[in-house]
């Protein structure tokens, strides 16, 4: 029997991937005042969120979640935030006229500050400081003023998150995601190429379609559908006093929500069972997700499974896939089968990001598209043998111009970036990525 929930249980448990702060004193002052700050999300957009999710569940929709590795306080500007916003629309009415299934979208954005290590420090030369854990915690400049966790980044965190919110509604509900715009959301760098075209193509059709709508009287001013969309934010639940000190109880329902987001999820470094992202998690009503990498195994999937959704709750928890290309045939299968055995209500999302990273000669992190394209497709794949639904898909992206190390259908890239020490190329950092040449379109199969 699991021990009653209280907001601060998790302090309990073991915590992993916790930076370490200097001053517990000044971190516990910004946690008071973050707890009197206004929540950026309210719970009835959460509630709106789990029955959408609840429908991807049931196989009668579909997931799409996206955004950058890690969000950047130098990088903040309103133009980033667009363009993410626009190359998800893009995806999102492509997957949508394809498939003939609502998209559920979902962004990895205000939000998304915090970054995973693999190490708790950094060491170049002589000199080992603490690893740069997202522009919520330090900064990247590899000196000790920068990497020393700093609580005033919370705030800093709270506001870009509150500001990104905004400009993000107004976008969704302004008129900005109107369909009618469709022409105009494809990207300038990938306008002239051939999946440009044929990006335009289907634009041309669809426009076709809303002629005949309003020749019917549906047009944007009758049917708010077309007009606005529903979108919605997510991250990595990582830092636990954020989340702790947005965490408030709905005044309709009195139950917990998050505040600092929609969706949260937790992270393959930090799903144990008995440890302090399960046990936080746990006790919000925020859908939630988990990512399932290879080492998971089907007993532990399920005693998760237990404990973060003990009701069953459709559209309550997603399962987050990153196997890798050379794993996904035999380690997403067996957990498929425990789940779809016991009759746990899930929502299947396949990440084809983290599982497929190499380092190459040059030292840079790189993610080969082949290998990407290759989960992505096994994905689906191993879901059809299995007669279950594959529900979504969980992408790092961007909408800006810009290139990185980056194998396309086994070719090699070059970098066009400012010149770097080797020293700096190893640092994993926020990267970016231009995808500069697609296969077509999978299309999710409804059963």
């Amino acid at each position: 029997m699991a021990q009653k929930w209280q907001l601060d249980s998790w302090r309990a448990k073991p915590v992993q991937q916790a930076p370490v702060y200097p001053d517990p004193a000044a971190l516990k002052a910004m946690e008071t005042r973050l707890r009197r700050v206004p929540p950026l999300v309210f719970a009835g957009e959460a509630r709106r969120l789990k029955a959408s999710l609840a429908k991807v569940a049931d196989g009668k929709a579909f997931l799409l979640q996206g955004g950058d590795c890690a969000e950047s306080f130098a990088e903040f500007h309103p133009d980033n935030i667009r363009d993410t916003f626009r190359v998800l629309l893009q995806m999102a009415v492509v997957l949508t006229y394809g498939a003939a299934c609502p998209v559920v979208k979902v962004g990895r954005l205000a939000g998304q500050f915090a970054k995973p290590r693999s190490a708790p420090t950094e060491k170049i030369g002589d000199v080992e400081l603490p690893a740069y854990r997202g522009d919520i915690v330090n900064n990247l400049d590899f000196t000790p003023e920068s990497r020393t966790p700093d609580p005033e980044r919370l705030m800093l965190a709270y506001s870009q998150a509150a500001a990104t919110l905004n400009l993000l509604r107004a976008f969704a509900q302004g008129g900005y995601a109107d369909l009618h715009q469709v022409h105009r959301w494809n990207m300038g760098f990938v306008s002239r190429s051939p999946q440009g075209a044929r990006y335009q193509e289907m634009a041309a059709r669809l426009t076709e379609t809303l002629n005949f709508m309003e020749a019917c009287g549906l047009t944007s001013e009758t049917t708010p559908q077309i007009r606005e969309t529903d979108f919605f934010t997510s991250h990595e639940a990582l830092l636990l006093p954020y989340e702790e000190a947005l965490t408030r109880v709905d005044s309709t329902s009195g139950d917990w929500y998050d505040v600092s987001a929609h969706m949260l999820w937790i992270g393959d470094r930090t799903r144990q069972i008995d440890g302090a992202h399960v046990e936080f998690l746990r006790g919000v009503k925020n859908p939630i997700g988990l990512k399932c990498g290879p080492s998971m195994e089907p007993d532990g999937l399920l005693k998760l499974i237990d404990v973060l959704n003990p009701e069953n709750e459709p559209g309550r928890l997603t399962l987050i896939a990153r196997m890798g290309s050379d794993k996904v045939d035999t380690k997403l299968a067996p957990l498929i089968r425990a789940v779809h055995r016991e009759g746990r209500s899930v929502v299947w999302s396949c990440d084809p990001m983290h599982g497929n990273t190499i380092k190459s000669s040059t030292g840079y992190k790189t993610r080969p598209f082949d290998r990407v394209l290759a989960e992505v497709r096994g994905f689906f794949a191993v879901h059809q043998a299995e007669g279950t639904y594959a529900g979504g898909i969980h992408l790092e992206l961007t909408g800006q111009d810009v290139t990185e190390c980056l194998a396309i259908l086994g070719a090699r890239v070059p970098c066009r970036r400012s010149p770097q020490t080797r020293a700096e190329r190893t640092r994993s950092t926020p990267r970016r990525r231009r995808v500069l040449s697609r296969p077509p379109p999978i299309r999710p199969t409804i059963p």
